[in-house]
């Protein structure tokens, strides 16, 4: 059995509070998004950095220069020269493009303010095979297929290679059709896990590439693969099994080159030997079947002990397969491990009881056993959310996702361990069935699943409740970001829903890097575009399961994702990358078959009229909520116009931008003249009717005040409690927000009966739930057709937490935090205190505020601005109260200027540094009050 092989971690970035006060470095050096990528396609990568001053105050870069070379420090491939500017960020390589294989190592050199510099620590990238003619490796596999409902055992393959001695260089490039977990002489290569991920494989599909030289030997050495179903044959959705193919395959290419530089290289073909293991089955929704009797010791090691026994011929695959891609997204690593939070519960069974884990967290992942006992024993675990009245677990949401593992023993007298390879489960609780003694908190510990999108955000304040809200919502996105952003991580679902992504978007950007896993995942989008410019609802989309236009809110992610990985990175790539299929989505919403006079989804329009404000509880008994959809349509038509004339203008297309601005316009006036009346009510008078056309501003700035009271007014009469769905649901709180209803969107956070985003909280849940009613007491579970326990949509109210109540936002003027906007709202009650920190491209920003009794009533707030950024800061002060920095006043405070005094805030300029504001009751300076 293989040992279990931790994730191999980043190289640590060095925090901006570890430097020296005003001691200049150069930091963080990426390319295109990524740490030194291997394998990269790109002839032009952005390049960026940052700078760190140790918190000096002002601190920014004036100029820069960029060295690549064929070795560390060199500069042959290209010198930017010094370049006077303050960007770190999306400089594009300017020397010649390389070849395949080809490695340059690069270096910033930067120039502060006051005139010192600094040189950063080389880094590099390296391409792949960039022609086709670069692979010499066939696609590989073996003859068995599954059948619709099972799949056939998982392949093990094996090439046997001798080498003349230890290579200088070696690289492996290999992909599957299917997953793969590659082994050289009796190890692992890699930590990644589900390799090599899920694309559109009708169009692309990724490959890896592992340096792989500290692994091979003179002389012998085997090269070995085992083969899974993944989502190529595997159960993808609700359809079934071999969305894409009946079998997987294949497609390795092992490379090396030796000091004297002659090279050689093995790729997969007929040569190449395989036969079937201990995996009988596996499938990411149904489990995996293993059976430890069939083990094949030593079989990818030279000399291995069952040498010959049972190999065969492959069978090379008659088709080509689709386009080899570079990996734009992280890999999916296991992260982290859990205990079980008590001894297992045992109750009555037959032959044998039944014991019941409970891991304390809904998590995504699986279960390494470990376990004694006689050989053909056979233990079935069992994964699930929740538990039954009688403490059993609750199985009946998953639909047809079994979520089942099964293990044969070996029956090894000392024990024996074991953990699933190519499948992953959604669950907090796990049933063991099989053993009737010697079952402890030992036997089972999860195992922590998802794409390495490391952390970035904090948030923390004074109610614990909200806390766990925080904590459920990141693990609502761990358990979620497995390749791509799904739906849930546990029915026969799982699926990339745009209507998700594109809500919970901005949130995610806070709690963890996501900048590369949404370029590849506005890849997937990209591909599920049809001719006619529309784009699907699921992202990728495995052989059209989702047969219409992707609708209003889902299908327009195409343009919100992309913008809102700008604002929150700076990263004008994405939108360079995915112009074109906005443009093309863009025309099919203005000339398609479903826009009449530009409304949306026209009701007169038979067929389809997508999902509406999805799970909203409004009263109309809907499970798409009573806002009509025409209406949404329409709003998100106009937004995403708007938003199409900023990327124009952001990518200095001019022409395009008139265009689009006029197109929001006229969509505009269409939405005004269809469903606003003269009074400001708008048509189906819902919170998600009047939060769209506020959020949008689609009123006239005289009616504006009229909606924002009728929304109120429908909060009100509920009890101080919403009734939007996914549609409605992110943008509420910033409706009240900027309507100067503060008190009510915090009467509506702190809410905890449902629907609320503290019911759950309060019911003992550790992620969001998909409906605000998944259980209640008085019905208990809700419809098991659709009832998840881990559905992140809900979750972006972390995106208010951080940028109202913590006070920390882009400024859409410097976008990736370049500027930033500081404006903690602080409530008059139910909060003493809240905290949030980013670690953004540019380095920590951070907002801390807490009332403050000593000396008289008040408030102390520290922020953090990074080097090379500055802010625009709302000191919350009312006239007459007294504001002082570090304890002075302002006037004399460093890279501090006043900039107007507004109602309720002392509105200030601040260049990069650490402040500390306190605000207290007292004589304000007459310069100030004005």
């Amino acid at each position: 059995m293989a040992p279990h092989i931790s994730p191999v971690g980043r190289r640590p970035v060095p925090s901006s509070r570890s430097a020296k006060p005003g001691a200049l470095r150069v930091l963080d050096l990426r390319c295109d998004q990524l740490r030194e990528p291997l394998g990269l396609h790109n002839p032009a990568p952005r390049l960026g950095w940052r700078i760190e001053a140790g918190g000096r105050r002002g601190a920014r870069q004036t100029a820069y220069r960029i060295r690549v070379g064929t070795t560390p420090g060199g500069a042959e491939r290209w010198d930017s020269g010094r370049v006077k500017s303050d960007e770190t960020q999306g400089l594009c390589y300017g020397g010649r493009a390389l070849g395949s294989r080809e490695r340059a190592w690069w270096t910033v050199e930067v120039w502060d303010e006051a005139g010192a510099s600094a040189v950063s620590e080389p880094s590099w990238w390296e391409t792949g095979l960039l022609a086709e003619a670069d692979w010499t490796a066939r696609w590989i596999g073996l003859e068995l297929t599954g059948t619709p409902d099972r799949g056939a055992p998982a392949p093990y393959l094996r090439k046997r290679i001798s080498l003349r001695g230890r290579p200088a260089w070696a690289r492996l490039y290999v992909s599957a059709l299917g997953l793969h977990e590659c082994w050289l002489n009796g190890k692992r290569v890699s930590a990644d896990e589900l390799a090599p991920g899920w694309t559109d494989y009708t169009k692309r599909v990724p490959y890896q590439v592992y340096d792989v030289g500290a692994a091979l030997r003179a002389g012998e050495n085997v090269l070995g693969a085992v083969l899974g179903d993944g989502w190529w044959c595997g159960r993808v959705g609700w359809r079934g099994r071999a969305a894409y193919g009946d079998r997987p395959w294949l497609l390795a290419q092992l490379e090396v080159r030796y000091a004297d530089g002659a090279t050689e290289c093995w790729a997969s073909d007929e040569s190449w030997e395989g036969r079937f293991g201990p995996i009988l089955e596996n499938d990411l929704q149904a489990g995996e079947v293993y059976d430890a009797r069939r083990e094949l010791a030593g079989w990818c090691e030279p000399g291995g002990i069952d040498a010959a026994a049972g190999w065969g011929a492959v069978t090379p695959r008659a088709e080509a397969g689709p386009e080899k891609c570079f990996r734009l997204g992280p890999p999916v690593r296991a992260f982290e491990e859990l205990k079980p939070v008590s001894a297992p519960k045992r109750f009555k069974g037959w032959p044998t009881p039944a014991w019941v884990f409970d891991f304390g967290q809904n998590l995504v992942g699986r279960v390494r056993l470990r376990v004694r006992g006689a050989a053909g024993t056979v233990v079935r675990l069992r994964h699930a959310e929740a538990l039954q009245p009688d403490g059993r677990v609750y199985t009946e949401n998953l639909r047809s996702a079994a979520q089942t593992d099964v293990y044969v023993l070996l029956g090894a007298p000392e024990g024996e361990s074991w953990e699933p390879r190519f499948t992953f489960h959604g669950f907090r609780y796990v049933e063991l069935t099989g053993l009737g003694e010697g079952v402890d908190a030992g036997t089972c510990t999860a195992v922590v699943l998802h794409s390495e999108v490391p952390r970035t955000g904090e948030f923390a304040c004074s109610e614990p409740l909200l806390n766990q809200l925080w904590r459920n919502i990141d693990w609502g996105q761990r358990g979620n970001f497995v390749e791509i952003p799904t739906d849930c991580p546990q029915r026969d679902e799982r699926l990339g829903w745009t209507g998700d992504a594109q809500v919970f978007v901005r949130t995610s950007a806070w709690n963890r890097d996501v900048a590369a896993f949404f370029h590849k995942w506005a890849r997937d989008l990209a591909d599920t575009q049809r001719e006619d410019g529309r784009v699907s609802s699921v992202a990728p989309d495995p052989r059209g399961l989702i047969e219409d236009d992707g609708g209003p809110a889902w299908a327009d992610a195409v343009v919100m994702c992309p913008w809102a990985i700008h604002e929150r990175y700076g990263d004008t790539a994405i939108l360079e990358n995915e112009y074109a299929t906005m443009a093309r989505f863009v025309e099919f919403l203005e000339k398609g078959p479903k826009t009449r006079g530009l409304i949306r989804a026209h009701p007169d329009v038979e067929g389809w009229a997508a999902y509406g404000d999805w799970l909203a509880l409004d009263g109309s008994g809907k499970t798409e909520g009573g806002t009509p959809k025409d209406l949404i349509g329409t709003a998100f038509f106009a937004h995403v116009a708007g938003l199409m004339a900023k990327i124009a203008a952001r990518l200095g297309k001019a022409r395009d931008a008139a265009r689009y601005a006029r197109l929001e316009a006229r969509v505009r006036r269409a939405f005004q003249r269809r469903y606003v009346t003269p009074e400001g009510l708008i048509a189906g008078q819902t919170q998600t009717s009047y939060v769209l056309a506020l959020q949008f501003e689609l009123l006239p700035e005289a009616l504006r005040p009229k909606a924002a009271a009728e929304l109120v007014r429908d909060i009100r009469k509920r009890g101080d409690k919403l009734a939007t769905g996914f549609v409605g649901t992110s943008y509420l709180p910033f409706v009240l927000t900027e309507t100067g209803h503060l008190d009510v969107a915090y009467r509506l956070l702190f809410q905890k009966a449902w629907p609320s985003w503290l019911y759950a909280v309060t019911q003992g849940a550790t992620t969001i739930w998909e409906r605000w009613d998944g259980w209640t007491a008085e019905k208990g579970f809700q419809d098991k057709g659709m009832n998840s326990f881990n559905h992140y949509a809900y979750g972006a109210i972390g995106d208010w937490m951080t940028q109202v109540v913590a006070g920390v936002a882009p400024d859409p003027e410097g976008p990736g935090y370049k500027r930033i906007l500081l404006r903690p709202r602080v409530p008059k009650e139910g909060l003493e205190h809240a905290s949030a920190s980013l670690e953004t491209r540019h380095g920590r920003v951070a907002s801390a505020w807490r009332k403050t009794t000593k000396g008289g009533a008040g408030i102390v707030w520290e922020v953090e601005v990074p080097a090379n950024t500055r802010a625009t800061a709302w000191v919350p002060a009312a006239s007459g109260e007294r504001v002082t920095e570090s304890g002075r006043a302002l006037e004399g405070a460093p890279g501090v200027k006043v900039v107007r005094r507004e109602k309720d805030a002392l509105v200030l300029a601040l260049a990069a540094g650490r402040y500390r504001f306190e605000v207290k009751a007292g004589a304000e300076p007459a310069a100030l009050a004005r």
